[in-house]
């Protein structure tokens, strides 16, 4: 008898989603350099070889939430309506982020997404996969805006001017204040840094 495809697509989706949750709730609650991968596949009652078949490195466990906006930048380039630039859709894409709380803009106050961002900027080895990530992206959003070192130099401004908004905003979090109170703030940032850019 076989599976339909989605339904063996879903199982895989929540055993992934599984080994993550316990890798994160074990590496919040002890530090990701003192959780072995061994102690991950036990709490997700799994084998080590069948942990690496869904997460090929340590830090993956963490650093996949951060997968699903891999390329993002690039994908809003590519998508923008026409006749818009694309440091204008970059600027509309990051403000709504803002308003919907998204973690990746760094306003977020919920307290499993302040300490989850605590603990990727707080170990070296993941802010360090993190810089992977994003010279990766980098690449795709240059792809995106042209061609040369003039499309690079712009993608690589863009992101740096989101990272930097994202730091400010969350390290403003962590501080103690809420969301709501430093939504301003982030909105004022934003317009400015995407002003300049332009």
């Amino acid at each position: 008898m076989h599976e339909p495809t989605g339904l063996r697509a879903r199982k895989k989706q929540r055993t992934r989603d599984a080994i993550a949750d316990a890798a994160v709730s074990l590496f919040l609650e002890h530090g990701f350099d003192r959780v072995s991968v061994n102690d991950v596949a036990a709490a997700a009652e799994i084998s080590k070889p069948t942990l690496f078949r869904y997460f090929p490195t340590k830090e993956d466990l963490v650093l996949h939430r951060f997968k699903d906006h891999q390329g993002e930048a690039a994908r809003v380039v590519r998508d923008r309506a026409p006749g818009e630039e694309p440091m204008t859709a970059l600027h509309r894409h990051f403000r709504a982020g803002l308003d919907r709380r998204d973690p990746v803009t760094g306003l977020n106050d919920h307290p499993e997404v302040v300490a989850f961002h605590r603990l990727v900027f707080g170990t070296p080895s993941l802010a360090g996969r993190l810089a992977r990530y994003r010279l990766e992206d980098e690449e795709a959003l240059a792809d995106a805006l042209g061609e040369g070192i003039e499309a690079r130099l712009r993608a690589a401004q863009a992101l740096a001017v989101l990272q930097v908004l994202a730091r400010a905003n969350w390290q403003r979090i962590a501080g103690g204040r809420t969301a709501g109170d430093v939504h301003p703030e982030a909105v004022a940032d934003a317009d400015l840094a995407f002003g300049r850019l332009r």
